[in-house]
């Protein structure tokens, strides 16, 4: 999405400047090791995990988890909830399940599993600006 630009945006002084969000961060030199024009990135495990599934077949069941999850739970939940989806709505026919690089998903007992039981998994580039939202 492309924004025009307005003489309000050009007002936009000091801090408000300097630290735009985007892909480039724009600063004086006195303020190249200020903190406050970096983005913080957190990669803790959730609290709360919620799995869901849609396709143009119809929507899949949702499932909210309390607590941290690990590929093991991963595991359960993709037996109880994305292969029943995945009968319903498909019905024998061809899919592919699509999930991101989130450590579970790709953990090697994961990987197994989904080959194991034949499932395409739509291949996913780590940290893609053009894929991750």
């Amino acid at each position: 999405m492309s924004k025009k630009w307005t003489n309000t945006d050009a007002e936009w002084q000091g801090e408000q400047l300097r630290c735009f969000l985007g892909h480039h961060v724009i600063r004086t030199k006195e303020d190249k090791d200020n903190p406050s024009c970096y983005q913080r990135s957190v990669q803790k495990p959730a609290s709360l995990m919620v799995w869901g599934c849609m396709s143009a077949c119809g929507m899949g069941s949702l499932h909210i988890w309390k607590g941290t999850i690990n590929a093991e739970r991963y595991i359960q939940v993709l037996e109880q909830h994305m292969l029943p989806s995945r009968r319903r709505l498909f019905q024998g026919r061809p899919c592919i399940f699509q999930h991101d690089n989130a450590r579970p998903h790709t953990a090697s007992i994961t990987t197994s599993w989904l080959r194991r039981r034949r499932i395409r998994v739509l291949k996913w580039s780590a940290c893609s600006p053009d894929l991750s939202p």
